[in-house]
């Protein structure tokens, strides 16, 4: 054969191969750029309402009142931010108008933090905090669905956690300029008044930037290759015992807002540091999400065990340290908030039907929420007794949930050997 023959079959060779990888480079191209897009989007959301979480506990406070009536009013927040998502979720299977539904919850959302900053009494600020609990709870359901098509490309550890990665830099940013606008203030109510009316602006963005997404990736079902799958009533047995184990992840760890109202009131942090601890939880929380979603596409759930250790240590640091075993109590609670709102989700995901997808969030972030209701309730009575009582029963719920995911991380494992 001659080498003029020879190079042509070569060149010939190459280009099947480039057309054959062609149409799954493109579609991983796309995907990636729909995830980037939609963390821009959640980078500005919360840098919106995590600014304005970093200080509602003392905000609240000023109103006149105590830690559990604190826990209680973000506790129902909660509540209704996770419990209403089934019904957003069966809402987005059968319309499939997931883009509406998203942009709705949004709006509802972006709108109510910066009224926080004309609430004139603690009832009127309450239902703003509700208010933009349920707006999450409208977007979410479909917003993840979105994502989960274009994380079956990508991989749906490293989709989620980048996606979270972003979502947590605007956690950071937000706290960070929270921090700066009560920085020469008294903590009056005309400051913190004054920073709620400041994050309009993230607001006014992140609305730009969904519109935007709207616009370019109009049917983000499109990324995904529809497989036919059998059809199913309900969902299979090990997702059930999966949402057991999130309910305990989530029950033990204890709500932002108290935990700065309890650093405020005892000394340890001033005022104007509150939301600069908050920034350096969402900052771990960020790191966290995208490290480990590689980790998590690579190595299976098992990692889930070891980062809810360490959510189990972050409870003793953060109610019974000083000022720097609080900070580093505090990381490691950012890390265990990054995990519960990335990775625990992402493997939902491969555990239902593509048709089921968005009822299962609902359904499995309805659950997680009356977790997080529940714990919030208890943790808010036993922070009146005391702070070893807090400790407790959340380092036991945390380390409860520890034999259910090994167990459904074993399942998984079996399941992935035998297709």
């Amino acid at each position: 054969m001659s080498r003029g023959a020879t190079e042509q079959e070569s060149e010939q060779m190459s280009e099947s191969g480039e057309q054959a990888r062609g149409p799954r480079f493109w579609a991983k191209r796309r995907a990636t750029r729909f995830v980037l897009l939609v963390g821009v989007m959640s980078l500005f959301a919360d840098c919106t309402y995590e600014g304005s979480r970093s200080i509602l506990g003392p905000y609240l406070g000023l109103f006149g009142l105590g830690g559990t009536a604190i826990s209680i009013i973000t506790g129902v927040g909660e509540l209704l931010g996770y419990g209403l998502r089934p019904l957003f979720g069966r809402l987005a299977d059968g319309s499939k108008k997931f883009w509406p539904i998203t942009i709705f919850g949004y709006v509802v959302q972006m709108v109510a933090v910066p009224l926080l900053a004309f609430a004139g009494n603690w009832p009127m600020a309450a239902w703003l905090v509700i208010q933009e609990r349920m707006g999450k709870a409208i977007r979410n359901p479909p917003r993840d669905v979105m994502l989960s098509h274009a994380a079956k490309e990508m991989g749906y550890g490293w989709a989620f956690g980048l996606h979270e990665a972003l979502d947590q830099t605007g956690a950071l940013i937000g706290p960070v300029a929270i921090a700066v606008v009560l920085a020469s203030g008294a903590g009056t109510f005309a400051d913190y008044r004054m920073a709620f009316a400041y994050l309009a602006i993230p607001a006014a963005v992140m609305l730009c930037v969904l519109a935007v997404a709207r616009y370019t990736y109009p049917h983000p079902e499109s990324m995904e290759v529809s497989i036919p799958e059998p059809e199913t009533k309900g969902f299979p047995r090990v997702f059930w015992v999966y949402l057991a184990g999130a309910i305990l992840v989530g029950a033990g760890m204890g709500g932002w807002p108290l935990i700065a109202y309890h650093l405020q009131t005892v000394g340890i942090v001033s005022f104007a540091l509150i939301p600069a601890f908050y920034a350096v939880a969402m900052g771990v929380s960020g790191v966290g999400s995208l490290l480990f979603g590689r980790v998590l596409d690579k190595r299976g759930m098992y990692v889930l065990i070891p980062l809810t250790l360490s959510s189990a240590l972050a409870l003793p640091l953060v109610w019974l340290g000083g000022f720097r075993m609080s900070l580093v109590g505090v990381a490691l609670w950012g890390l265990g908030t990054g995990v519960q709102e990335s990775l625990i989700p992402a493997v939902v995901a491969t555990m239902v039907p593509r048709a089921r997808r968005t009822s299962a969030y609902g359904v499995f972030t309805a659950g997680y929420g009356i977790s997080l209701f529940l714990g919030s309730v208890v943790i808010g009575v036993l922070y009146d007794v005391s702070l070893t009582s807090i400790i407790v029963f959340g380092v036991v719920a945390e380390l409860a949930a520890i034999p259910i995911l090994w167990w459904v991380a074993q399942r998984r494992r079996t399941a992935g050997q035998r297709q």
